[in-house]
């Protein structure tokens, strides 16, 4: 697995979850789909990605998203 699809794979994951939270537990659980959602975005145009640089550090590889190093620092 490469730095982008576990970051996708969280990102989708916290979004369901927050989404299943908000209907079953409360409506503030939005704010966490709408903060995965910012950062998703704030990813794209400056290259950092808090999740990329923790699975870098965990040893993943980075894929083609991240290989550029500006999101990953070894």
């Amino acid at each position: 697995m490469t730095i982008d699809r576990a970051v996708f794979a969280m990102a989708g994951t916290m979004i369901l979850v927050s989404l299943v939270l908000a209907h079953f537990v409360s409506p503030y659980w939005l704010l966490l789909t709408a903060f995965v959602g910012l950062n998703l975005l704030q990813s794209a145009f400056t290259g950092f990605c808090p999740a990329a640089t923790v699975f870098g550090k965990l040893g993943l590889k980075p894929g083609a998203a991240f290989a550029c190093g500006t999101a990953v620092k070894r």
